[in-house]
């Protein structure tokens, strides 16, 4: 940092800059002016951070040079030194927002002080400034990934409360509100099977880029390819588009679109068009009642326009939806995050109660993964799970918490407790709270910088500071556990998803691809790829 000290009184310019252990502060350079025009040209040229100046002084006095140093550069912070103690001179200081108002002469201990407490303000406002600017740096870099990926997750029914809705909507730049919408699936006919996959983006860009164009004029569209392969549109009229017809613009749009494309692709198109619904409480209904339609339509019909009816779906070979959608259930309590644990076995028995409630597999399915993540972390802690569920590993034990849906939340929710109550002195502390603030924040924003430093800057600690209370708490270190998170969430997704190799690269947060590859083969005896035919 660079200072400099004003006064018309040579020698206390002379003493102040040559006699004290600025050093010592971090100051690495103190300017000298002997007078406010001289200091203002100084101010002009060189990157001042900290001004000590006498407050009477001929033509210009240390207020108005306050006020002037204020037009140039809100941040730099400024210290007042008077030979009076005038009530009035310190009111003025300290309406200019002066750090310190001393008389003269100050004690060492004083001027220090004040210097540190101007260092100390500086240093806050400026990690906070470089904080904010890198999130919004990141955010416009990386808007359409988000976009997309905020899609998805809502397509796969995972839930918000409506003001986290329209926080996100905004945020993101989506000009989208809770009320109707209405959802258009497309699905890219052989023709396209031509092109390379690395050309297969470039193709499925160009078509959004067309729908965009058609339906855009009277619609909000919103898009993202899903795992699937299908390209989904999320489609809200505008506000001044009311008299369109509703109930037959889709058709005539998706029509359009199929024959652009058709035009200047060379390649067709089959359309699944959803009813209008309610956004965001009935999406992924409507996105699964669309999926199965696709699916129903058999033989070698293509290229059509199809409205979704309410067939019978078939939905008895499908797995639990909510027991997989990250973060699982281990992870969560790994994480000690406890409520959010308990709201997830409590969306997985919803979901259990609502489509699979004649099915002992289901109930089967999801008491075997609910058992194996706590007795993980139970093992993790050094504990048995026998021991921290006493009685309550009878039900267990015996089978009999498999045998209903009702019986399984029962013993689920019971041991959960349980699970809390034998591990919750190692959560009390106040450093677990800083490791859960970190692994909330990595688990939401692993696409983009989850270094220590940014890490360390989302908390507020130093990074050497937050590593060694997160290696303290945890006995690992945070790269440590963002690497296992990225494998996790990779082979999550290259047993759940369709998606290349390169394209959950990105989303994990390996910009390289072939770096990708080299770490997953290092961790796991495979490529990706290898791995993914593994798992067929």
């Amino acid at each position: 940092m660079q200072m400099i000290i004003v006064d018309d009184e040579a020698h206390w310019v002379d003493n102040l800059s040559m006699n004290k252990p600025w050093h010592t502060l971090g100051i690495e350079h103190v300017h000298k002016a002997y007078s406010a025009h001289e200091a203002l040209q100084i101010i002009d040229t060189h990157p001042i951070d900290i001004v000590i100046s006498d407050i009477l002084m001929p033509e210009m006095t240390g207020i108005e040079l306050i006020e002037r140093i204020r037009i140039r550069d809100k941040k730099i912070k400024c210290i007042i030194l008077s030979g009076h103690s005038d009530f009035e001179f310190a009111k003025q200081a300290l309406q200019h927002n002066a750090v310190d108002y001393l008389l003269k002469p100050p004690t060492d201990k004083e001027l220090l002080d004040a210097v540190k407490t101007a260092i100390d303000q500086l240093n806050t406002e400026w990690e906070t400034i470089s904080s904010f600017e890198r999130t919004q740096y990141a955010l416009r870099e990386n808007l359409p990934l988000l976009r997309g990926q905020l899609l998805l997750e809502a397509l796969h029914g995972q839930r918000m409360p409506s003001d986290e809705w329209i926080r996100k909507l905004e945020n993101y730049r989506l000009p989208f509100e809770q009320g109707e919408c209405a959802l258009l699936l497309v699905r890219m006919e052989e023709e396209f099977g031509q092109y390379l996959s690395n050309r297969q983006p470039l193709i499925e860009y160009a078509i959004i880029n067309i729908a965009e164009e058609i339906i855009g004029e009277f619609m909000e569209v919103w898009s993202v390819k899903e795992e699937h392969g299908y390209l989904v549109f999320l489609l809200q009229l505008k506000e001044n588009r009311d008299d369109i017809g509703k109930e037959t613009i889709l058709e005539k749009l998706s029509s359009q679109l199929q024959y652009k494309v058709k035009q200047f692709l060379k390649g067709s198109l089959s359309i699944v068009i959803t009813e209008w619904f309610n956004f965001p409480e009935q999406l992924s209904d409507r996105f699964r009642q669309a999926t199965t339609y696709f699916r129903q339509i058999v033989g070698d019909e293509r290229e059509f326009v199809m409205r979704v009816s309410d067939l019978e779906q078939n939905t008895a070979q499908r797995p639990l939806g909510a027991l997989y959608v990250p973060p699982t259930l281990v992870n969560l309590l790994e994480a000690g995050r406890w409520d959010e644990a308990n709201q997830k076995l409590k969306a997985i028995f919803a979901e259990l109660d609502d489509q699979w409630s004649e099915s002992w597999e289901h109930c089967m399915e999801a008491g075997c993964l609910i058992s194996a993540s706590f007795t993980h972390l139970a093992h993790r802690n050094g504990h048995t799970l026998v021991k921290l569920l006493g009685n309550e590993i009878e039900p267990l034990q015996s089978g009999e918490a498999f045998t209903s849906i009702s019986k399984l939340r029962k013993w689920s929710l019971g041991a959960l407790d349980k699970l809390k109550e034998g591990t919750s002195d190692e959560i009390k502390d106040i450093r677990t709270q800083y490791v859960k603030k970190v692994q909330e924040f990595t688990d939401k924003n692993l696409h983009l910088d989850v270094s220590l430093r940014a890490l360390a800057d989302h908390v507020n600690l130093h990074p050497t500071h937050l590593s060694k209370i997160y290696k303290l708490e945890t006995g690992e270190g945070i790269s440590d556990y963002v690497f296992h998170l990225r494998m996790g969430r990779a082979c999550y997704k290259l047993k759940s998803t369709n998606k290349k190799v390169y394209e959950i690269s990105m989303e994990i947060g390996y910009t390289d691809p072939a770096y990708f590859i080299k770490v997953f083969k290092r961790q796991y005896g495979v490529t990706p790829q290898e791995y993914r035919d593994g798992n067929k």
